[in-house]
């Protein structure tokens, strides 16, 4: 049997850092790192198109805590003692310098993800905290006041024991075996699958919008805005992904077939828009509808809502009718389309679910039913949108939990 003072169960960004954390509050603890497969950090690899989106530019705690549709309470204290400006110290002192980009990511200056990589393995090297692979976790029991770890190959023990494993479903099973409750896991961070002649031809064009997930009597369930990117299968883009994440649980038991509603003009209404028309129609009356964008929309959007309307290439706008004026306000805000599935978002396989949040206790992430046993990154049920959240929840924690560990 292999002894060690801290067993982290997980080599990927959760349990580096709390192993990197702990190893240096404490240098005297002997620290290990199961990881299952035959390499560590792979997530962190692919993540950001494999430039590594590290945190989000945003240095409010309750401003952050908005990002996570399941966290947002328990993440508010954590937040306060570990969050993105603690994030950016840790990695500048270690050599590895972040920058902002227009839309609040965050990424290494180098623009790789093997950076982030680097600076890991030589800090757990530095450190003398000890990596093994290709360990699958079989078995974890809790003998006394020490923890017995079976793997394929060996047995460990040790006092404290980190679960660092991300959405793993066979560790959750063990977990439910210690005693803990397991929220079960749904795909978040997802995009909309949509077979639609409006987009069909499309592909690749981006605007800002405003996108309503309707119920089946076309009330209104989730909002949300921003910029709506059309793919070859449908829609994605923030505005989407945002809707995913936070309808994660509302949206699977309806097997991801629903109705959205976009708004193309955002924040305008339809009855506003129809007065604009309106006054269109009296200024530009010579020319055609068809020919000339307006809205500052794009201009390929523009004429495929327009055919939308029934609206005939050659019509002036002095020959529009009302009826067709209304039509067109109304494709313009107020679109439905029927969603019938959904394809993952980029390699980010990202789910909702994992132990129940209720079961842990936020001030140091160690459980409230097994003593020793801690969580960081997405064990827990704790996920977020798009941008860097993800991962600045495993740095809190992590960095949490290491404290915990070595007072």
């Amino acid at each position: 049997m292999k002894q060690a003072d801290v067993i982290i169960i997980g080599g990927g960004a959760a349990g580096f850092f709390t192993a990197i954390n702990a190893a240096e509050n404490n240098p005297k603890l002997k620290i290990i790192i199961l990881e299952r497969g035959k390499e560590v950090l792979t997530k962190v690899k692919v993540s950001g198109g494999g430039r590594c989106n590290v945190t989000h530019a945003e240095f409010l705690p309750k401003e952050l805590t908005q990002n996570y549709p399941r966290g947002e309470k328990e993440l508010l204290g954590p937040f306060h003692t570990f969050m993105t400006g603690d994030t950016i110290e840790w990695f500048e002192k270690r050599g590895v310098e972040l920058k902002i980009e227009e839309d609040g990511r965050m990424f290494p200056v180098s623009d790789s993800s093997q950076t982030i990589i680097d600076c890991f393995l030589s800090e757990a090297k530095r450190l003398g905290v000890g990596v093994l692979l290709n360990q699958s976790v079989k078995e974890i029991q809790k003998d006394g006041e020490y923890f017995i770890i079976n793997t394929t190959t060996d047995t460990f023990s040790a006092k404290k024991v980190v679960i660092a494993t991300g959405s793993n479903p066979k560790i959750w099973q063990l977990l439910e075996g210690l005693g803990h409750t397991i929220v079960p896991a749904v795909p978040s961070l997802f995009t909309f699958n949509i077979k639609d002649s409006r987009i069909i031809d499309l592909p690749g064009l981006s605007t800002d919008a405003s996108v309503k997930i309707l119920d089946a009597k076309r009330k209104t369930i989730l909002e949300s805005n921003g910029p709506l990117l059309i793919t070859h299968w449908g829609m994605s883009g923030p505005a989407i992904l945002k809707l995913s994440a936070w309808g994660a649980r509302l949206l699977e038991p309806l097997k991801y077939h629903f109705n959205i509603e976009v708004n193309w003009l955002n924040s305008l209404s339809e009855e506003e828009v129809l007065d604009s028309l309106k006054e269109i129609k009296n200024i530009q009356g010579k020319q055609t509808i068809f020919k000339y964008a307006q809205f500052e929309l794009p201009k390929r959007l523009w004429q495929s809502l327009v055919k939308a309307s029934g609206i005939a290439e050659s019509l002036t706008w002095a020959d529009a009718t009302r009826e067709n004026l209304q039509n067109l306000a109304n494709q313009l805000t107020a679109g439905i389309f029927e969603v019938t599935g959904k394809s993952t978002f980029k390699e980010e396989f990202v789910t909702a679910g994992g132990v129940d949040l209720k079961e842990v206790n936020f001030k140091t992430f160690e459980s409230r039913k097994v003593d020793g046993l801690y969580f960081a990154g997405e064990v827990l049920n704790i996920d977020a949108i798009t941008g860097g959240f993800n991962f600045q929840n495993a740095w809190t924690g992590g960095f949490l939990v290491a404290q915990a560990i070595t007072k």
